[in-house]
């Protein structure tokens, strides 16, 4: 039996003439926090579609679980959590109307849905507000509840795509306790994300530009290659060739700096 929740393997999507997903492959393991990083239209999104078996890829492979995404979307979309950048609660009903609506659609034996919307109101830290109408809670609290519904039918593998745009930062560390907390459970939580802070808590990063992985590595992994380069070229320029530690935002640029001066 395979140790690995997502494999990918020459992965490709096309819209047209566009390629958004240029043949990337890589490995998930079980229970580990993984991070997509790229910025906007680097093809985050689309990969984590794929995997959700919301899209069909244009050629390559990809497993969730072991199933093969592509023949089997149904199979995977059963034994995954998922929640996407824009929030798919309904707010004209309570928090706990959300959490019965979301057992119903997750098909949860009818025996188990009290127990299951307990440790969701729990974890979330939502039971004293499970009759506020969901409309007006803060965008944190939102963000909470929308993690709590992904996870009521337990999937093993858990997708998040940039679950904490717009949220603030004191919400946004919250939201990281929950997700270490699941991993430290057994769940494997595949991220995408632009905030560099959250970046450091994953186990491994993969950065990705204009459809493909340019660099695959735990974050001190990711620094010390940055570092061993810039001692390599002198040029480099600030703040790169500082004493300062370097931070996973220097990478970034500087990854996709280099990306950029390939193409002239």
């Amino acid at each position: 039996m395979s140790n690995f929740a997502v494999k990918i393997e020459s992965l490709v999507k096309t819209f047209g003439s566009f390629t958004a997903v240029d043949k990337i492959s890589l490995r998930v393991a079980k229970g580990e926090i993984f991070g997509f990083l790229g910025p906007n239209g680097a093809g985050k999104s689309t990969t984590i579609r794929i995997l959700c078996g919301l899209l069909t890829p244009a050629s390559g492979k990809a497993f969730v679980g072991g199933v093969d995404v592509a023949e089997n979307p149904e199979a995977v979309r059963r034994n995954i959590g998922y929640m996407s950048q824009k929030f798919s609660l309904y707010d004209d009903l309570t928090v706990e109307q959300n959490i019965d609506f979301y057992s119903g659609m997750y098909d949860i034996p009818k025996g188990r849905r009290d127990e299951r919307k307990r440790y969701v109101l729990e974890m979330a830290g939502l039971a004293e507000r499970r009759g506020a109408i969901t409309g007006v809670l803060s965008g944190g609290w939102k963000q909470r509840l929308a993690l709590g519904c992904a996870i009521l039918h337990n999937p093993p593998v858990l997708f998040l795509d940039e679950p904490t745009s717009g949220v603030d930062p004191i919400a946004r560390q919250t939201f990281w306790a929950l997700i270490r907390e699941m991993a430290r459970a057994g769940h494997t939580i595949f991220v995408s994300t632009h905030y560099m802070d959250e970046a450091e808590y994953c186990y491994r990063l993969a950065l990705m530009y204009r459809g493909r992985i340019i660099a695959l590595g735990t974050p001190d992994a990711l620094r010390a290659g940055l570092d061993a380069r810039t001692l390599l070229r002198p040029d480099m320029p600030d703040p790169l060739k500082n004493t300062r530690k370097t931070s996973l935002e220097d990478v970034f640029v500087a990854l996709i700096e280099e990306e950029e001066r390939k193409t002239l």
